[in-house]
């Protein structure tokens, strides 16, 4: 599932150890610089050439940014961060299911443009979220950021969500090589789709609230002194 990839992690508070805060802020810089790549050149790909030329320029490239993303498991297991274990492990696992269970084996499923709305969906809200966490990490507050971290997902989640149901679907029947029961895994997870978008979104609405109206009184209580 999406972050886009899935339900958001509260908002990390700054660790007690330097070389904590400095990995976590080199980690969440690095991978919104790598995302960030993801994002433009999926946009020139499929606005110079189409959608059948998206993963042929973005697709390892992206496979191996979402593999990266895997230390988010750790960093939950480890207590690196204030994430649950559970909830980083599924949401890394949905991702893995895309890049490396449908779209590796079978590329030509990638020239569907359900492929590039995912990946814009994802790297958009890749580039916010970690961008989001190193600037908060940095101590540095930015209001236009906070604003994108808790408003976007209002587009970005169905589209993520949408897109990859879609390329889900159309890899159960291409699984079929694998055994007959094959099929019926990937419609087995796309059952699972359901309970936890609702969850998800539901969420990341709450956690809206609250970071909202935090903001909000800050602003306010900032304005009468």
């Amino acid at each position: 599932m999406a972050d886009t990839a899935a339900a958001p992690a509260k908002p990390q508070k700054r660790p007690s150890s330097p070389v904590k805060t400095a990995y976590l802020i080199l980690y969440n810089a690095v991978s919104a610089i790598a995302w960030l790549v993801v994002l433009g050149r999926t946009a020139a790909l499929y606005q110079l050439r189409g959608p059948d030329f998206v993963w042929l320029g973005v697709g390892d490239w992206t496979r191996w940014t979402q593999t990266i993303a895997g230390m988010e498991v750790l960093h939950a297991l480890l207590g690196v961060v204030r994430a649950p274990f559970l909830t980083t492990a599924m949401q890394v696992a949905s991702r893995y299911l895309l890049v490396w269970g449908i779209v590796y084996p079978f590329p030509w499923l990638a020239r569907s443009p359900f492929y590039t709305s995912m990946l814009l969906a994802w790297s958009i809200t890749e580039v916010i979220r970690y961008s989001f966490f190193a600037f908060t990490l940095s101590g540095i507050q930015a209001k236009w950021l906070v604003w994108l971290r808790y408003n976007t997902f209002f587009v970005l989640y169905p589209i993520g969500i949408l897109s990859e149901c879609a390329m889900i679907y159309a890899g159960a029947e291409p699984a079929r090589q694998y055994g007959e029961l094959a099929p019926y895994v990937n419609y087995a997870i796309l059952a699972i789709y359901i309970p936890g978008s609702y969850v998800m979104y539901t969420h990341m609405m709450k956690q809206r609230r609250k970071v909202m109206r935090g903001a909000k009184a800050a602003s306010t209580a900032s304005k009468t002194h």
